[in-house]
């Protein structure tokens, strides 16, 4: 169990993140919650939780991040960057903010609270985790900009490990699709979940128990790790999974032409 430690955790009112502070609360952790949204937050022991509304898609949001930070906490033993979000859409578009706004939450944010982090340690031991993705190793169909953010985010740490000082812990996340509000928040039009989809609370225990145990990488879904060895040894089988996968974004694309789609809260 993480304890007596000083955390930063976004993203941290739904999904992962919320799954993630129910475990931390059970430790003699002060955690600060930053999020968009803060309703699932007011529950906690306010002794134990700060609460900070917050986007964290630009520079001036992260700066005031580490200010609260610094306000409520001696010292900054972890911060956990797991803010993000997607869109399940046909790229047949065109349209540079909308490109622009995922890649400011997804990548620039967590990268620039990573340069931030390790010059506030200034050598003092820390950990830094990253909620990255299984969809940042293998796009998918509907994912494309989603895909394109958490590839640039797994491109980032495996370059930034070789670089980074000895003193800084890096953990990072790669679940598969997961059962929260990512979702809905990918599309108001219901579409089929691709295949494995995992439970947030068996994700969060998993990047905790990574974090206490110094992990480099935790990827939760043994099945996500043996089928990439399986198409690693023969690419068809990864070329019939996108096969399927593809079945159900055409489904998807067809309800919404056809007007027939449905709405997650029907």
């Amino acid at each position: 169990m993480i304890t007596g430690k000083n955390i930063v955790l976004t993203g941290a009112n739904s999904g992962i993140g919320l799954e993630v502070l129910k475990l931390l609360i059970r430790g003699n952790n002060r955690i600060l919650c930053v999020d968009k949204k803060t309703d699932n937050l007011v529950k906690f022991d306010p002794d134990k939780v700060t609460i900070m509304e917050c986007d964290v898609s630009s520079q001036e949001a992260v700066d005031a991040i580490y200010a609260k930070a610094e306000e409520v906490f001696p010292f900054i033993d972890i911060f956990y960057a797991n803010a993000g979000y997607p869109y399940y859409e046909e790229m047949n578009y065109v349209d540079w903010n909308r490109v622009q706004r995922m890649f400011e939450t997804n990548v620039f944010s967590p990268i620039y609270s990573y340069q931030k982090y390790v010059k506030y340690l200034d050598g003092r031991k820390g950990i830094f985790a990253i909620t990255v993705s299984a969809i940042g190793e293998m796009a998918m169909p509907g994912f494309t900009i989603y895909s394109a953010s958490k590839f640039a985010m797994h491109g980032f740490q495996q370059g930034v490990r070789l670089e980074k000082p000895d003193n800084v812990q890096l953990t990072c996340l790669y679940p598969v699709a997961t059962n929260t509000n990512f979702f809905p928040t990918a599309s108001p039009i219901q579409f089929k979940k691709p295949f494995p989809v995992q439970q947030p609370d068996v994700v969060a225990k998993k990047m905790v128990d990574g974090i206490e145990s110094g992990k480099d990488k935790v990827s939760p879904c043994f099945l996500f790790g043996l089928s990439k060895l399986l198409m690693g040894v023969c690419p068809p089988i990864r070329t019939v999974y996108w096969g399927l996968e593809k079945i159900k974004f055409n489904e998807f694309k067809k309800n919404l032409k056809n007007g027939t789609g449905k709405k997650w809260d029907e």
